[in-house]
């Protein structure tokens, strides 16, 4: 799977961070003041904490001046990892939902092998397929589902809990950074496609370059 999703049973207090000074990594441009944390691979949300594989994950807030308003796009941002001349660009939110949603959206190396008697066969080791939308030609030859144990009924007269948990594709999409005019904080993530391990990223560095000037935020 490409992520770990962790419901909290109650909801964790929100940090106050009202200015960019509050935040562990902080930069001033002529129009705003912008805070950023290193998240590494999480994601932090009221409807759980997903953790994203193959990614790495900046959550900023941006302080516009005062009277000052200007766009705010993904693409204003860049990482910069142990110095390298080459940054990486964020990946739009849909793209990260995706990746969560479709255990195919990316082809691994796998492991298959077949075998059976007669005119009958067994696959073992190919990964399923999701349907992306009804009649997807790419899922036509998935494997069944694994047969599951009956639900047992109720009779505890009790009525169940049965609200609807957060996916964790709807929560990388509900806490990216919103994108457009922008004259009040806003605050949320940015996602950087990146494998590796964690640890062989030793200095990490947010770029910005746009409407409210450019700054280096260092993030470790």
């Amino acid at each position: 799977m490409h992520y770990l999703l962790f419901l909290l049973a109650v909801t964790l207090p929100a940090q106050d961070r009202n200015k960019a000074a509050d935040w562990p990594s902080h930069a001033v441009t002529p129009k705003a003041s912008i805070g950023a944390e290193y998240m590494v691979r999480s994601v932090m949300h009221p409807g759980g904490n997903v953790v994203v594989r193959d990614y790495l994950i900046v959550e900023l807030a941006v302080y516009p001046n005062a009277r000052e308003e200007f766009v705010l796009s993904h693409q204003h941002f860049t990482l910069r990892i142990n110095g390298r001349k080459s940054p990486i660009f964020p990946q739009t939110p849909g793209m990260v939902a995706a990746s969560l949603k479709y255990d195919d959206w990316e082809m691994r190396p796998n492991l298959e092998a077949s075998g059976g008697a007669g005119n009958t066969g067994v696959i073992l080791g190919r990964p399923r397929q999701s349907e992306r939308f009804p009649g997807d030609p790419s899922a036509r030859n998935r494997l069944p589902k694994p047969p599951t144990a009956p639900v047992p009924e109720d009779r505890s007269g009790l009525e169940r809990d049965r609200a609807p948990k957060t996916k964790p594709d709807e929560i990388v999409v509900s806490a990216a950074i919103e994108e457009g005019p922008v004259s009040k904080p806003r605050r949320g993530y940015l996602y950087f496609a990146q494998k590796g391990k964690a640890e062989s990223f030793k200095k990490v560095e947010l770029l910005y370059s746009g409407p409210a000037g450019e700054a280096v935020i260092s993030l470790k």
